[in-house]
């Protein structure tokens, strides 16, 4: 059983294969997976990508932590997302690193 002061990040996958990034403080993370597949709000990113599926939630000890947290994963490539459903935590460092190559600023 969860406690109910937990604070949670997680990451639910929905219909159209896009992943949602959400955090939430209360005792189960389940139950705010099945809140967004009730479509309550209209205007929410989750509402018109239903059903969503809760596939990964990592619990936090304060809410300020898991809202850091969550806008770190927010701005995540899709494959580190993945690495983290996956808990591959080793392979985020490659995934960090930058496959855009720069312009060479050496004049030779």
């Amino acid at each position: 059983m969860y406690d109910v002061q937990s604070a949670w990040v997680y990451i639910l996958r929905c219909a159209d294969g896009s992943y949602y990034v959400g955090s939430h403080r209360g005792p189960d993370p389940a139950a705010r997976a099945s809140s967004h597949n009730q479509g309550l709000d209209p205007a929410a990113y989750t509402f018109r990508r239903r059903p969503v599926e809760l596939v990964w939630a990592g619990d936090f000890q304060f809410i300020t932590d898991a809202i850091a947290f969550e806008r770190q994963l927010k701005g995540w490539s899709r494959a580190k997302k993945e690495a983290v459903i996956r808990g591959d935590w080793d392979a985020l460092p490659a995934l960090a690193r930058c496959r855009t190559p720069r312009p060479s600023t050496s004049s030779g």
